[in-house]
């Protein structure tokens, strides 16, 4: 059994934070799924932007576009949504299998309506009929407008995976967000069994931001804050989900709580173990979405043990100890997402110029 697939013991899905028309035509998805149980996939503009750059069969592709089609976004999807389709039907039966509970393929609306949420529930909705596959999610950030976006769209029945999480709060605003838009949707009388969530954390960057800060007032905590914050979060969705409460209605209904997703698990500091932030967040109903690199790297020697519930009294007084140092956590992750979202940006225009600039 691949180390990989051991997770999946554990409760944890794990899905491979990468798309390519390689990975799709040369059977290594396919391979992937079958040997390592990965059971997703996520996307991203800076993903198609590498892939588009270092995928030769795109090359090809594009110039097999019509002139006609000259919009550079629409061009863009052109070429993406294709990919799409086929990552979510090689995932099919593993949609169908799990009773809808695993096998989602991630894509991402445009970075420019971050703060536009009427914007995004209309790109949502264009999406979600253009792509047509009941194992897609649509991925809006969890700024303001993305949450009011997300809201809406949950309660027209599209699958969201809310993205570039960093701080509780964000957490709590996606909550907030999820069980009003099921709940909206079951006053409707729509099905609330179908819809299905996550909501993206992002982990190894807060560390990354955080570090520099600790390594001389409290260097014992260097590393240790991304892990104590995605602990939290899990807490918080334990307390929500696991008892008895507000989600009882809905899931009398038959609607599942979303599932966190650990993103941004790819070790940046060379000074920790590279599968970190991968060992540390195993624990049920949750995922962790990783790139290749990392991925790799866990099959060659990663754990896998359930850790994500351990020790959550220490890692809210590591969090604690923060206030005491002077240390913001909110507002360095809300620097931190809005960072994210320019990086997404910066690697939507790039792509959208490697697809403009090739019009016969």
């Amino acid at each position: 059994m691949s180390r990989v697939s051991e997770i999946a013991r554990h409760g944890q899905q794990i899905w491979l934070d990468s798309l390519s028309r390689e990975l799709l035509a040369s059977g290594r998805l396919a391979s992937l799924i079958g040997n390592d149980g990965i059971a997703g996939l996520t996307s991203n503009p800076a993903i198609f932007q590498q892939a588009i750059a270092r995928d030769p069969a795109y090359g090809a592709a594009l110039k097999a576009l019509p002139a006609a089609l000259s919009e550079p976004e629409a061009r863009f999807e052109a070429l993406a949504l294709p990919d799409i389709r086929a990552a979510c039907d090689a995932f099919t039966p593993l949609y169908e299998q799990s009773g809808r509970d695993a096998g989602y393929v991630s894509f991402e609306v445009s970075p420019s309506l971050a703060h536009d949420a009427g914007g995004t529930v209309a790109a949502a909705r264009r999406l979600w009929g253009e792509i047509a596959r009941p194992n897609l999610m649509i991925k809006i950030p969890a700024t303001p407008a993305g949450v009011e976006a997300a809201r809406q769209c949950l309660s027209e029945g599209i699958n969201v995976n809310v993205t570039l999480m960093f701080s509780p709060q964000h957490v709590l605003d996606v909550f907030d967000a999820y069980d009003a838009g099921l709940a909206r949707r079951l006053g409707g009388g729509g099905d609330v069994g179908q819809v299905r969530a996550v909501a993206s954390v992002f982990v190894s960057r807060v560390d990354t931001r955080l570090d520099p800060l600790l390594e001389k007032a409290a260097p014992e905590l260097g590393g240790k804050i991304a892990i104590a914050s995605a602990k939290r979060a899990y807490a918080e969705w334990q307390r929500r989900y696991q008892r008895e409460g507000e989600f009882d209605q809905l899931r009398a209904a038959g609607a599942q709580p979303p599932r966190l997703l650990w993103a941004s698990t790819g070790t940046k500091n060379s000074a920790y173990r590279d599968v970190l932030y991968v060992e540390s967040l195993i624990g049920p109903h949750t995922v962790n979405t990783v790139p290749e690199a990392t991925l790799n790297a866990f099959r060659d020697h990663g754990e896998a043990a359930s850790r994500l519930a351990d020790g959550q009294e220490e890692a809210l007084a590591s969090l604690a100890s923060l206030q005491g140092l002077g240390i913001d956590l909110d507002e360095h992750c809300q620097t931190l997402q809005q960072e994210g979202l320019g990086q997404f940006e910066q690697a939507f225009a790039a792509l959208l110029a490697q697809v403009g600039g090739q019009v016969s």
